[in-house]
């Protein structure tokens, strides 16, 4: 650590944030120009899994991750946004990179950039790409951060397989208006010849997944046409080509996850990588954030009798998925702290969840320039008919929660920095 209290590798990542003035700027330039600097370490990669979409994309990873170590492999995988530290972005070989191996990738990679323009998600995409070329590994998991075509992540000539989870409609100022406008993004990664996994898609984004595919010659397995899955007598049972896989239901909560498992099972048989391989992937897939129990920390002392989940979706796709995991819950009222960022379509996140909660308790993210006001959260809540009031902080609305109801269910939510903020401080 340095004098105060920062790592290094914060250091390194705080110059990087002063490089670009704009947060987001989609073209792939910088990146190329940066990778041959380096000499161009994405040509020196483990196989890799290239995956796109809107929502379920880490889930999917994750379980893909759990499926190749439960059958003895190793993956790299590179994730975004991280919640509580940037190293979870980056795990190398299973582990999460170190930080003295960051703080080096990091020096490394700002001084190849030369003080020239680049994105802080572009050089830490390339010290990613630049870390897994360096140490092996029987796979390599890449999550696209924004969209696909433009993505810094999309300079692998040649993955081993591509995936699209659902595409839904966020990110509207960067990636189109209309569901086939963003389709056709998220379908920039694939490439010709390599197969791709497709997810439960909406018709109109189905057909442009399909002309780019038809167009490069890449092999489709599409969700209800080459693999099925569905839920019979509390077991998840996958069927394609090949056969029937009988498995319990998947560690991750909720009726959505069913589906990205059966994403992750549809890419871990392509990889014939067997039976354990899919045992593992819906037993053993860890990510936080994901309608995730809450069991040690501050905030679940002062819990006491009542039940602290946290959930960091934050577009339509995901209150609607929320929606139905309240639903599935044993019977508590259930209330929620919301705290959102002013880019995201709130009411319709939260139109949803009105159904399922007993009040809504808005706060600001802490430390986030971007974030709603609690007032403005709270009005979006008060228009879709729920009950809404407002709080300082997330202490101070979980006191007045368990005030009315000491039993109650509380559920955080609307924002990834939300999640990330109550995890550095309740992991």
């Amino acid at each position: 650590m340095n004098h105060n209290g920062r790592s290094g590798s914060d250091a390194i990542l705080a110059r990087m944030m002063a490089l670009h003035p704009k947060i987001i700027d989609l073209t792939l330039d910088r990146v190329w120009r940066l990778l041959d600097a380096l000499g161009n370490p994405q040509r020196d990669l483990p196989p890799v899994i290239h995956i796109a979409g809107t929502n379920g994309k880490g889930s999917t990873l994750a379980m893909i991750r759990a499926g190749i170590e439960g059958s003895g492999l190793t993956a790299h995988a590179y994730t975004s946004p991280h919640l509580a530290r940037f190293h979870e972005r980056i795990r190398v070989a299973g582990s999460l990179i170190s930080e003295p191996d960051l703080t080096r990738i990091l020096d490394e990679c700002y001084a190849a950039n030369g003080g020239e323009s680049i994105t802080y998600f572009e050089i830490t995409t390339c010290a990613a790409l630049l870390a897994f070329a360096r140490t092996p590994a029987d796979y390599t998991l890449l999550e696209v951060g924004l969209g696909g075509r433009l993505d810094a992540t999309n300079v692998i000539e040649r993955p081993a397989l591509t995936i699209i989870t659902p595409v839904s409609v966020d990110h509207q100022q960067f990636l189109g208006d209309t569901l086939p406008q963003i389709a056709g993004e998220k379908a920039g990664i694939i490439k010709r010849g390599v197969p791709c996994i497709v997810g439960p898609q909406d018709e109109a984004a189905l057909e442009v997944i399909e002309a780019r595919a038809d167009r490069l010659g890449a092999p489709l397995k599409v969700y209800g046409q080459h693999w099925h899955v569905t839920t019979e007598h509390g077991r998840l049972v996958y069927q394609d080509e090949t056969g029937l896989c009988d498995l319990p239901l998947p560690n991750l909560r909720g009726p959505h996850q069913i589906q990205n498992a059966g994403v992750a099972l549809a890419a871990l048989r392509h990889l014939n990588l067997g039976e354990k391989a899919c045992d593992a992937a819906v037993t053993r897939a860890e990510w936080p954030a994901r309608m995730q129990r809450l069991r040690s920390g501050p905030l679940v002392s002062a819990a006491g009798d009542a039940e602290l989940w946290l959930d960091g979706g934050h577009n339509p796709a995901a209150g609607e998925m929320l929606a139905r995991v309240l639903a599935e819950l044993p019977d508590r009222p259930t209330h929620l702290i919301c705290g959102m960022l002013n880019t995201k379509d709130v009411t319709g996140y939260l139109r949803p969840l009105a159904a399922q909660a007993v009040s809504l308790t808005a706060v600001s993210i802490p430390g986030e320039s971007a974030t709603l006001s609690a007032g403005e959260t709270a009005a979006s809540a008060s228009s879709v008919g729920m009950e809404a009031a407002t709080a300082n902080s997330v202490s101070e609305a979980l006191e007045t929660i368990l005030a009315r109801d000491p039993q109650a269910r509380v559920l955080i939510c609307g924002s990834l920095y939300l999640a990330g903020h109550i995890l550095r401080e309740n992991a």
